[in-house]
């Protein structure tokens, strides 16, 4: 049995999948935008702060899909970021009913203050420990 063709088909197969996987996510994306941008200008007057934010999600995840179509690593610093917009989307709707929310207006800045914490180690240590490229690896 020739384990090394097994290896590249199983290799293949999962390249195979990442790509589906990451056009679908890609489309999905694209498609959740227009049908939110089609939601907010029938059913509003303006986009709120919310609405910006939740965009601004949308384009962190296209942003993370290109990267790694790109480079073939994920970018896990965009992960991050997608969760430090989606807490700040959550804190805005906790301050709009202001007194009731005080600890979890608390708690939401302590997690986001500890993710973009997070980054900066991240940063550095990219910085300091650049990662390996396929070349190198073998």
């Amino acid at each position: 049995m020739n384990f090394n063709a097994i290896d590249e088909l199983g290799n293949t197969l999962v390249g195979f999948f990442h790509r589906i996987t990451l056009y679908a996510i890609g489309a999905a994306t694209v498609w959740a935008l227009l049908a939110f941008i089609f939601s907010v200008i029938t059913t509003k007057a303006y986009p709120g702060i919310q609405d910006l934010l939740l965009m601004f999600i949308y384009l962190e995840i296209g942003a993370m899909v290109g990267i790694y179509f790109k480079t073939n690593h994920m970018p896990i610093r965009f992960l991050i970021y997608i969760a430090i917009t989606a807490l700040t989307r959550h804190m805005v709707d906790m301050v709009s009913h202001i007194g009731e929310h005080v600890w979890e207006i608390a708690v939401v800045g302590g997690t986001t203050l500890l993710l973009a914490i997070s980054v900066y180690v991240i940063r550095m240590a990219s910085t300091k420990f650049p990662s390996s490229t396929p070349a190198e690896i073998g």
